[in-house]
């Protein structure tokens, strides 16, 4: 059987992104071949890959990827997911073919400011609203 390919999208692919792709690829590997990109890419965030580690996520492997790079290839998904808070929903890229597209908006962990204790608890609600939304999604699919 042929996974269901969602790709998720946001400025950066340095944090939101990167934590749907790693809550898809943790909880559904077997129904999803998931991918994450950005507009453009920036590096991912190390204090993401932290708050995900404290709750047992692994995002071994995952790095920030541009999303021409796919658009480039017509690579063709099943689910568009832009992930962008509502100011930078519009600068999202459309990608060609036919597919479903929605949108989860999230604050930008890297708006957050202070030390990087602080970053990390602006960070823990984002990564657990992440969460919630990713199982609900994946319990209607």
């Amino acid at each position: 059987m042929e996974k269901t390919r969602i790709m998720f999208v946001c400025i950066h692919n340095s944090a939101r992104s990167q934590m749907c792709e790693a809550f898809v690829r943790h909880y559904a590997p077997d129904r999803f071949d998931v991918h994450s990109s950005g507009i453009e890419a920036g590096k991912l965030n190390p204090l993401v890959v932290q708050a995900m580690a404290e709750i047992g996520i692994s995002m071994d492997g995952q790095y920030a990827k541009p999303a021409k790079e796919y658009i480039d290839r017509k690579e063709v998904f099943d689910f568009v997911v832009t992930v962008c808070d509502e100011s930078s929903a519009e600068r999202c890229p459309m990608f060609p073919g036919k597919h479903t597209r929605m949108h989860w908006g999230f604050p930008d962990p890297s708006a957050i400011q202070g030390t990087d204790e602080e970053k990390l608890a602006g960070i823990r609600p984002i990564r657990d609203d992440i969460q919630r939304k990713v199982k609900e999604w994946l319990s209607a699919n």
